[in-house]
């Protein structure tokens, strides 16, 4: 459906201002949808996000300021989504032996497991991506590149 149909709006100032706000909403849809399918698991998207970085660290530990740079959600309480997680069972932590100020997070077997499942599930959520062509997204991930400059 196009944007203007979406959010009732009939004109924009320009085709940048159109593509900015498109962008916006695009994002939210995802968000929303993403939140939707997570919460049957107890899972938020930033707890998700977590847990997919531990899972590239695996089997090495991460700092949580380690976490925080590599969050898509700058926003995000990285500790406070640690603790979450880890009376859920999908973190171990423990203090670091190179630093006693740092502690390490690890994703734990269920952390791991839960992935695993959530990775097979996934594609179906996203399959409303696939109409766009594998030319397409190529095209769409450079421009969005080139945005952020």
């Amino acid at each position: 459906m196009e944007l203007e149909e979406e959010i009732k709006q009939k004109k924009f100032k320009n085709v940048h201002e159109k593509a900015l706000v498109n962008i916006i909403y695009t994002s939210s849809w995802i968000n929303n949808m993403t939140a939707a399918f997570l919460k049957r698991y107890q899972v938020t998207p930033q707890q998700y996000n977590i847990l997919r970085i531990l899972r590239g660290q695996h089997p090495q530990p991460a700092s949580v300021n380690l976490l925080i740079d590599r969050m898509l959600d700058k926003m995000s309480n990285a500790s406070r989504l640690v603790d979450k997680l880890l009376l859920k069972g999908f973190v171990d932590r423990k203090t670091c032996e190179r630093d006693r100020r740092q502690v390490d997070v690890i994703i734990s077997e269920s952390g791991l497991k839960l992935l695993e499942k959530l990775d097979r599930e996934m594609d179906q959520l996203f399959s409303k991506l696939h109409s766009i062509s594998d030319a397409e997204a190529t095209e769409l991930n450079l421009l969005l590149d080139k945005l952020r400059g």
